[in-house]
């Protein structure tokens, strides 16, 4: 028998209460541990063609390298505990509340795709201001041989966020945002169901005869899976993101760019739809891990004050 027991009521507010926390702990966490991963992928998504590609191996042999590999941590923390409260909390929220609008025998596919779609519209209002800073900070320096030898303090996260407030820019992204991280949580939510219920199916056990150990497990390949092909399909707008909260060195460009629209068409223009798939291997490694250890850190959450693992029920 399981040793599990949930002693929380389903779609009561202590439910939903831990859902938005366990979401904050799953996402600050394993994002800002992965902020290294992110660093090399950002700053490789805003390189030029002639950039010198940054020297893992430099960097772990100078002193302050851990603390560069290590930019905008703090930043990447905060926001993605606010995206993560808004991700989670809201999909568990609008999945009971959209699940009760359709008929018993509607298709359960559509409401993981629906619900996740507008959980993740209210998460990157939340994380967008924190995103332009966390990039700023790890692109300002744009050449790699410079970033290796800074040795100044990086652009603390307040006084960026201060600056770019001041400057408007703070929400420059959010479009490009919603475009990356929409399908990226369509992808990576209703994958994740599925492949749990696929799992469950093709077991001998039922899930409530599952132990603790066996349901985390579940969530851990299952999110694994659905990280892999939530990186790739979100790749292209995670590079204008990225391009859009990076610095324009053009002068001519700088001075006929006045839109969001128009500085994408300029950045598709000099990297073309090749260009779009820059750091793809580092993303793939990157969210496959990141979405396999959010899942299991939510779900033993979850298991820990007495909620249900999520999917198979």
């Amino acid at each position: 028998m399981s040793d599990l027991k949930t002693t929380v009521p389903l779609y009561s507010p202590a439910y939903f209460g831990y859902s938005f926390l366990g979401g904050i702990i799953s996402c600050s966490t394993t994002h800002s541990a992965i902020t290294c991963l992110d660093l090399i992928k950002t700053r490789a998504q805003v390189a030029t063609h002639t950039t010198t590609p940054l020297s893992i191996s430099k960097l772990f042999k100078q002193v302050d390298g851990l603390k560069l590999l290590y930019t905008g941590g703090l930043t990447t923390f905060i926001g993605y505990g606010l995206q993560g409260f808004g991700k989670y909390g809201f999909y568990e929220l609008f999945k009971y509340k959209y699940s009760s609008l359709f008929p018993k025998d509607f298709n359960q596919t559509y409401v993981y795709l629906l619900s996740s779609a507008s959980a993740e519209f209210i998460a990157d209002i939340l994380l967008c201001p924190l995103e332009a800073v966390k990039i700023k900070q790890q692109t300002f320096v744009k050449s790699n041989t410079e970033f290796l030898n800074y040795q100044k303090k990086h652009l603390p996260m307040i006084a960026t966020f201060k600056d770019l407030f001041k400057q408007g820019k703070l929400y420059t992204g959010i479009v490009p945002l919603w475009f990356r991280q929409i399908p990226y949580t369509m992808v990576k939510f209703t994958t994740f169901e599925k492949i749990v219920e696929f799992i469950y199916e093709k077991l001998d056990l039922k899930k409530q005869e599952m132990n603790k150990l066996q349901q985390a497990s579940v969530s851990f390949v299952s999110g694994f899976f659905a990280g892999t092909m939530c990186a790739i399909v979100s790749n292209p707008a995670d590079v204008m993101v990225s391009k859009l909260n990076s610095p324009l060195e053009d002068p001519a460009a700088k001075s006929v760019i006045k839109t969001t629209s128009e500085r994408l068409t300029y950045e598709y223009g000099k990297i073309g739809f090749r260009g779009l798939w820059l750091g793809l291997p580092t993303r793939v490694v990157m969210i496959s891990c990141l979405t396999s250890m959010q899942w299991l850190i939510y779900d033993s959450f979850k298991i820990v004050v007495g909620l249900p693992t999520t999917g198979g029920h």
